[in-house]
């Protein structure tokens, strides 16, 4: 296993009021048997293609003649996708791209995920036509907002290129008859298959994920393989207390139903994980905020949050609890120099790592954290690297799943998000019809 989860800073016995209580606890183990039976069904009937993606391989040699494609053509690729067709992508090609530029031979990605004219406007005067490509990615194509974004796209590239502009877009839909495939089809761009049965914010260990990160210049296939890792013990049938993603599920719906727990807190030590903490809080809120369920989930990055959030934490409401993930970090990262700190207020520094600060600022937090009584979990890496994200992923999917069982909700729906998108375009009808 790429991760360990330690969970017992969340029960009663450890914290005192505020934690689970053990047979209540085992109550919903118990219970999640059923999840587990399901997951096991769909594998075998391969009704829910997410479980059987972290064994396929025969997809990989042609994502990977894409991406070098794409890695030799451009400089810049700008996923066009909101939501689940973009945050698990931007989320593992931060593997790569630590904000300062892609790795020698990649080009960069961006992530074009939001529709403010301003953004869309600057990022279209920033960008070489000759040397962009756009993979366009829309589950239905029909969403109102890639679908905009696409054809501003198109128009400034025709503009700029004549008829080679269609050669710069991939499209990602599902095989259907959709706006988006039609217009892919009238411009010849080439299109791929979104798998129909794989929800956009269950898709990252898919093309929609993995093409991105293979771009950037990452393994796909060890994405694939951490993910396996995590789902096998559950297709052989281990015992559920067992189960990382069981025991999550399990302790995070007692809190919610037991504690008064109403928000739960994502906080890794890593910067490499800011983008992963979005994936999760869309996958999270969207799959359980149903029929008054479900906790509301906050993104929080150590040790930058320890100065504009931990105060609350802390002394605030006692309604949260808090999930770190932590880096094997101690002695990595350049030293502090000892001639140039040589204040005495300044010992403890002298000659430690960065990393060092950083491994005694994240064990502190969660120290102070359940000294306090609050729920806190631990996820421990001993690196992050392709197999430790896809780890994290099939975890916290899994995770999601079970606790919609637990809760009694369809984790694959969102009603209320498609009711919004309905009343969205019916007041841009009204508007075009008043010109």
């Amino acid at each position: 296993m790429s991760y360990v989860q330690l969970a017992s800073n969340c029960f009663a016995e450890a914290i005192g009021a505020r934690g689970l209580d053990r047979a209540r606890y085992d109550q919903l183990i118990e219970a999640a048997g059923g999840a587990l039976d399901a997951l096991r069904g769909w594998h075998r009937d391969a009704s829910l293609p997410l479980l059987r993606l972290p064994e396929a391989t025969d997809d990989l040699p042609e994502l990977a003649a894409l991406a070098e494609d794409a890695r030799r053509r451009f400089d810049d690729v700008v996923l066009l996708g909101t939501g689940g067709s973009g945050l698990g992508g931007r989320a593992l090609c931060a593997l790569a791209d630590r904000g300062y530029g892609p790795r020698p031979g990649a080009p960069r990605l961006r992530f074009m995920d939001n529709i403010d004219p301003d953004s869309v406007t600057a990022m279209l005067a920033a960008l070489d036509p000759a040397r962009t490509g756009f993979l366009v990615v829309s589950k239905s194509g029909a969403t109102a907002e890639t679908l905009s974004q696409f054809l501003v796209c198109l128009d400034a590239y025709r503009g700029a290129l004549g008829d080679a502009a269609s050669e710069h877009f991939t499209i990602i839909t599902e095989p259907a008859d959709n706006p988006l495939r039609r217009l892919a089809g009238r411009f010849s761009m080439r299109v791929l298959d979104h798998d129909p049965g794989l929800g956009g914010r269950f898709s990252v260990l898919s093309l929609v994920g993995l093409l991105p990160a293979m771009i950037a210049g990452l393994d796909g296939a060890a994405v694939r393989r951490g993910a396996a890792g995590v789902l096998r013990p559950i297709l052989d049938g281990a015992p559920a207390d067992t189960l990382a993603p069981v025991v999550g599920a399990a302790i995070v719906v007692g809190l919610a139903r037991e504690g008064q727990i109403a928000i739960s807190v994502m906080m890794p030590y890593i910067d490499r994980l800011a983008d992963f903490g979005r994936w999760h809080r869309q996958l999270w809120a969207e799959s359980l905020g149903k029929r008054g369920h479900g906790t509301t989930p906050v993104n929080a990055l150590g040790t930058v949050d320890q100065h504009s959030q931990l105060q609350l934490y802390l002394d605030g409401p006692r309604d949260k609890m808090f999930s770190l993930i932590m880096l094997a970090c101690d002695g990595d990262g350049p030293r502090v120099p000892k001639d140039l700190a040589d204040d005495p207020a300044l010992d403890y520094l002298r000659g430690r790592t960065i990393g060092a600060l950083m491994d005694a600022e994240q064990r502190a937090t969660a120290e102070t954290l359940v000294r306090g009584g609050q729920p806190t979990r631990i996820f421990r890496l001993a690196t992050l690297d392709e197999e430790a994200m896809g780890a994290l992923m099939m975890h916290f999917m899994l995770e999601t799943i079970i606790a919609a069982h637990l809760l009694g909700v369809d984790p694959f729906d969102q009603p209320a998000v498609e009711e919004g998108k309905v009343l969205a375009r019916e007041y841009l009808a009204a508007e075009t019809q008043d010109r």
